[in-house]
């Protein structure tokens, strides 16, 4: 068999298509969603990162922001910009681009955005009510991974879940999130003993280790739904996931490719949470 492929690009158009008629809606209310972005050094593909998304915000009609900060940018002087936007009643939501250089602490710049702002969904608060069940702000890659999910029209319900990666960006939150749609979920990591065997249980399994080619079509169940989160750089420069495509494709009912799988859908997320934002500070003002 051959896989169908989950286009991630047309889903994510769909998405923004959307979510350009409520920002026109929003705005004929007096609402005006705004994004600022807080990139830190010169890391090429943050710059990449950053660009695109200013470019969707233009799209929809959403201000966007870009603070430039140095590379030997001080603590302090970074959470005074973040203190800044928190208080900017124009500012809907603040994103810090990840990675940041090496002398900061991201921890507490994360912590310290405001939870009602935090459109990247990284802060404890809102990590805590996901942990809770309790939902108000979905890491974007995960809410990604789940549109995509239900996309191929398969009921999460039940069904094997294997996540290999357990990062709080991703592995963790996107766990939490299969669990609340009553997946039976298994989360694998580096120190996870016979992967290949536990990968082959899965029924829905996503790779979001970081390791190109981690998984291959002998690790995959015939029919599963396979979620690749990986972007690698093989040897010869091109972009590759963490799933041996060729491979799995042969095994997979369903399959996300690199580049056009998640990457398109973490950005579609991301604007939802700005709007959501937007629209949820409204209603926290008082009424005059």
């Amino acid at each position: 068999m051959t896989a169908k492929i989950i286009d991630g690009k047309a889903l994510a158009a769909r998405i923004r298509e959307e979510l350009k008629k409520k920002v026109e809606r929003l705005k004929t209310a007096g609402i005006f969603p705004g994004l600022a972005v807080i990139l830190a050094g010169d890391d090429q593909a943050s710059k990449i990162y950053v660009r695109n998304k200013q470019r969707v915000c233009a799209e929809l009609g959403i201000k966007s922001w870009k603070y430039q900060l140095p590379e030997d940018v001080a603590q302090e002087d970074l959470a005074e910009l973040v203190k800044k936007l928190n208080a900017d009643p124009e500012v809907s939501g603040v994103l810090v681009q990840l990675p940041l250089p090496a002398h900061l602490d991201s921890a507490a710049v994360l912590n310290a955005v405001a939870p009602a702002k935090d459109v990247d969904g990284f802060h404890p608060k809102n990590l805590g009510l996901l942990t809770a069940g309790r939902p108000a702000v979905i890491p974007c890659t995960p809410a990604g991974v789940l549109e995509l999910v239900r996309e191929t029209g398969v009921d999460i319900t039940g069904k094997e879940c294997v996540v290999v990666g357990r990062s709080n960006i991703v592995g963790k939150p996107l766990c939490l999130l299969l669990l609340q749609e009553h997946g039976t979920v298994t989360v694998c990591h580096s120190r996870t003993r016979n992967l290949d065997e536990v990968c082959r249980r899965a029924d829905i399994l996503v790779a979001a280790a970081g390791r190109p080619g981690l998984v291959h079509g002998g690790m995959i169940k015939t029919g599963a739904v396979v979620i690749d989160v990986g972007i690698n750089k093989n040897e010869q420069g091109k972009l590759v996931g963490d799933v041996d495509f060729v491979s799995a494709v042969q095994k997979a009912g369903a399959i996300t490719p690199v580049p056009g799988g998640v990457g398109p859908m973490t950005i579609a997320m991301l604007m939802k949470n700005t709007v959501a934002a937007a629209e949820n500070g409204n209603l926290r003002k008082p009424q005059r």
